[in-house]
Parts: C-alpha cells; structure tokens; sequence
C-alpha cells in the first residue's frame, strides 16, 4: 500500500473523546444520564425545531457555501461587521483551520496541561509542538502562558474563558490583559464555547481591528445545537479572509444554517436555557456536597466535582456511575484528573446522578 506521511506514521490512532455511543455498544446498556458531554440537554428552541421542520424538503440542496444570511444575522448580533465573522463545523472544526493557518512541523504552541484536548489534537495532527504550562488553582494562568510563549517562541497561544473541563472563569479586565500582551508575531485563539452561560463582566468587547487575536464561539452549547456544527470565530478581516483558503466551503449544510439563524432570533429561549443550567449547577452542587465531595464554582454548563483523591480514584467513580447508566467524564491529567465532570441535566437525569453516586463511593471505599 501507499506510505503515509512520516508524521501521520508518528501519531498514536485515537480520538479527543470516547462518545457515549461507543460506551453503550462496548457495555450493551443503555445510557439512561447523558451528562458527560457538555451538551445542551434542553435542547434548541421549539422555534428552531419548526424551522428546520418547514425546511426539511430543502435538504437535498447543498447549504450556501458564503454562509452569507447567518453571517449577516450574527454581524448584526454581535455589532461587527460580516467580513470580520467566520463560519465553520463548530469550534473544533475551526480549530483545525486555524492550526493548519499557522502551524508546520516544529512549530511552537503554548497552552495548558490539561486544557480542551480537540485542539491538542489538532495542533500535533498538523505536526505542531504542544508546549504547556500548569493550571494554578483550578484556572488556567495567563501570565504563565506569555512567559511560556516568549520562552518557546510560540506562534499560537490557546487559552480558553470559561475554561473546560474545570469552568474556572477569569474576569474581563484579566482577560484584556491577555490580550494586550500577547506579541503581534503571536496569535491568540481565545475558546469562549461557554460564554453566554457566564456573567457578561467576563467578556472583553469585541475588537476586530488586532490581527492576532482570533474568538471562538459556538451554537453547540447555550443553543443547544451540538448535532447541527455550526461555529464561528471573530477576528481581524485579513485572518479571517484567509480561512477561505483551506475551510470545507459546504462543510455547514442548510438545515444547520437556518436552525442557527432561527435560534439568534430567539434570544428568550437563550435566556431560559441559561436559567436552567444555573439551576441545574446548583443541584450539582447539592449533590455533591451531600456526599462528602468539593464541587467547583462553574461558569459553564457543567461541574467539575472534587474527589479528593487522586485520578485512579476519580476514574472509578466515573466507571461505578456508567454501570449504573450515569455517563460522565474527567479530566485527564493531574492534578485536574482528581475531579469529574457532570455537564448540566434535566431534574429526572440528575435525579439518577442524585441515586447513583453514593452507591458508587460506598462500593469503591469498600
């Protein structure tokens, strides 16, 4: 057969994440808690559903591949201009584009041990080299990672608020720090996936006018459309022209940009589902609490729970939980890889997180 490419025959065959459908086959049991994911459980708007009813029939013609009516509608959204908008098969397929804009083998990318682990894969897929610095006290560290940046001679710096798998959250005056430090060589790619459920003082204002700062946003959470990929990044004109040169033009079909277009006219849908998940992270922390764990203050749309112990530990309560049809995840390096990760869920799934968990720590400290 044809040979790969020497660094694709240097790359381990795996994926970012195990999806709970690959767990469901594995073990033959239903999943009956889905809250390992990080996706919307309360789904996009009853209006976006009608309008990817009434446009079903029109699922045999390729989506518009300028994706010019959804730039249009979230250039008004967001006060920008469309040229300064990006559209792409959700943040992590952005990711891939925006890596492959900057990087070639031995390339210097600096971010967190621990950090989204999509956009690591990425970064080594294109032949990149991961540089990383420590979480300190559960928040990933700007300062560290310009330190790390200047020393490694980075090209690109990730850095993500509110972050994942921890929900940690930096102010926006913090975050405007960053971003005024960050050297006009390098680029910073700012994941903001959870920003609608974060208080509005942790969002810098958009400036589309520096070239080396690119934001990252997604209808996959708040919009509670993950099955649909649609993401957008928002940057300076010139970048983001260039991500014509290399996206898949019908990478995003019809049906995902009307349901995104439909579900930016409903900004009181967006408002209930932020509602909900406080709610809902609230319960987390109940149940939590009731069974001796420390929860994790979240500006996002999960909970990282504190085991107190160390990743063996935390990974048996995440293996005791799928037996009893509770999906969850963790972090998957230490010291985060103490915790666990439940995503926000509906009052009967975290009902089953509430019945399962401490039949699971019980079992395990047996």
């Amino acid at each position: 057969m044809p040979k790969f490419t020497p660094l694709i025959e240097s790359l381990p065959s795996t994926t970012p994440f195990v999806g709970p459908e690959a767990l469901e086959r594995r073990s033959g049991a239903a999943i009956k808690a889905r809250i390992g994911a990080n996706e919307s459980v309360f789904g996009p708007a009853p209006s976006v559903i009608a309008a990817m009813r009434a446009h079903a029939h029109q699922a045999w013609m390729y989506g518009d591949p300028e994706n010019h009516d959804l730039k249009q509608a979230l250039a008004a959204h967001l006060n920008v201009p469309a040229e300064n908008i990006g559209l792409g098969e959700g943040i992590d397929g952005l990711f891939g584009y925006a890596v492959r804009l900057f990087v070639e083998q031995g390339v210097s990318v600096a971010t967190s041990l621990g950090a989204y682990p999509t956009f690591n894969f990425h970064v080594t897929g294109f032949g990149g080299k991961l540089v990383t610095t420590p979480y300190v006290q559960d928040r990933e560290d700007p300062a560290a990672l310009l330190k790390l940046a200047a020393r490694e001679n980075a090209k690109i710096i990730y850095f993500a608020n509110p972050d994942n798998p921890m929900g940690t959250v930096w102010p926006a005056s913090d975050v405007q720090a960053l971003i005024d430090a960050v050297p006009p060589s390098t680029m910073l790619m700012l994941d903001e996936a959870y920003t609608e459920f974060a208080a509005a003082n942790t969002r810098p204002a958009l400036d589309v006018t520096r070239r080396n700062v690119l934001r990252f946003r997604t209808f996959s959470k708040a919009y509670g459309l993950a099955g649909a990929r649609v993401g957008y990044v928002i940057g300076h004109a010139d970048i983001i022209k260039a991500f014509d040169k290399i996206r898949n033009h019908f990478g995003i079909v019809r049906l995902s940009q009307i349901a995104a277009i439909a579900a930016l006219k409903d900004q009181a849908w967006l408002q209930h589902v932020v509602e909900q998940v406080r709610l809902s992270r609230e319960s987390i922390y109940e149940i939590a609490k009731a069974n001796g764990l420390k929860p994790i203050t979240s500006a996002a749309n999960f909970v990282a729970i504190d085991c107190g112990r160390d990743g063996a530990f935390a990974k048996a309560v995440v293996d005791g939980l799928l037996k009893h049809g509770v999906f969850t995840r963790m972090p998957g390096v230490a010291p985060l890889n103490r915790c666990i990760r439940v995503s926000c869920g509906t009052e009967d799934q975290l009902d089953h997180l509430a019945e399962a968990l401490p039949k699971v720590l019980e079992l395990i400290h047996a």
